[in-house]
């Protein structure tokens, strides 16, 4: 079995849950695969073995890649999606640090995780994707998104106006800082903390979450992920600014944006005794109180 390993950050803290994971790999005789830059990190606290083979992008990443770590928090596991695209490699998060909905295996746990992955013992949730049908090549061929896709003002003291129209028919004009389309998946992410509902994984809907509304009988509406959206942006600035996760550009007013789902998905691991309502109890805390 090869497994491609995937980090952007490390500190001191991680180093015992990271060479553990390394042992454990090793020890299970799984062929190692590490982007590079993360290798040059750990390289001097973590022992390796000598046949290890590197990527930088998914140019050279293999194809035959049984299943890539993302080591960090939720931040990482969106970079991840840039290296895997559409090759349907599995993505297992491993969380190094508290929330991380995405990242659900605790750094502690990396061991047994590791041994129920040699034993089959998990399963694959595909999470669905948007995809920035115009204007193409904004993004350049990373156009896809798997928590979210926001419209937000340029400048920090005016509102814009967003007019939404799903499949060709108008649903309203939003006076806002900014509109969110998030997926299932992004439903636990910036949808979440502007108000929005959360959306089990297999959902098949998009949320469109309005940021700091001026009017206050506006609420967040889900729709179909079956249908087109385009989003034309009014106001008194030229441009305004649009993000997918952790990327974004800059538009001129006079360009509209259409999202639709996109024809692949990310196969995300969830390990035997997982599941979401179980992440989301002990992420948001459900339940704690002194009574239960």
């Amino acid at each position: 079995m090869k497994i491609a390993l995937f980090g952007k950050n490390f500190d001191n803290q991680r180093i015992p849950f990271v060479r553990k994971m390394v042992d454990a790999l090793m020890c299970k005789n799984v062929e190692i695969v590490i982007y590079q830059p993360y290798f040059e990190m750990i390289n001097a606290e973590i022992q390796f073995p000598t046949n290890i083979v590197f990527f930088h992008s998914h140019d050279d990443l293999p194809l035959d890649t049984a299943m890539i770590f993302s080591i960090g928090g939720d931040g990482t596991l969106l970079d991840v999606l840039p290296i895997i695209r559409e090759s349907g490699i599995p993505v297992l998060g491993i969380n190094m640090g508290r929330l991380g909905f995405l990242s659900s295996v605790a750094k502690q746990d990396v061991e047994k995780a590791i041994n129920f992955i040699i034993e089959g013992r998990f399963s694959l949730i595909s999470r669905t994707l948007l995809q920035l049908e115009s204007p193409s090549g904004l993004f350049g061929d990373l156009n896809y998104a798997l928590n979210e896709l926001t419209v937000f003002r340029k400048e920090t003291t005016s509102l814009i106006v967003i007019n939404v129209y799903i499949d060709d028919a108008f649903v309203n004009a939003y006076w806002a800082d900014g509109l969110i389309i998030a997926t299932p998946t992004g439903s636990t992410a910036y949808s979440l903390s502007a108000g929005g509902p959360i959306l089990v994984p297999t959902a098949e809907n998009f949320v469109i979450t309005p940021i700091a509304t001026h009017n206050l009988s506006v609420r967040p509406i889900v729709i179909s992920d079956k249908s087109v959206i385009r989003l034309k942006v009014v106001g008194r600035q030229a441009k305004y600014t649009v993000s997918m996760d952790s990327r974004s550009e800059v538009l001129d007013e006079s360009i509209d944006i259409v999202i639709k789902k996109a024809n692949f998905g990310l196969n995300l691991v969830s390990m035997e005794g997982k599941d979401f309502f179980g992440t989301i109890r002990e992420k948001l805390l459900w339940g704690l109180d002194i009574r239960n």
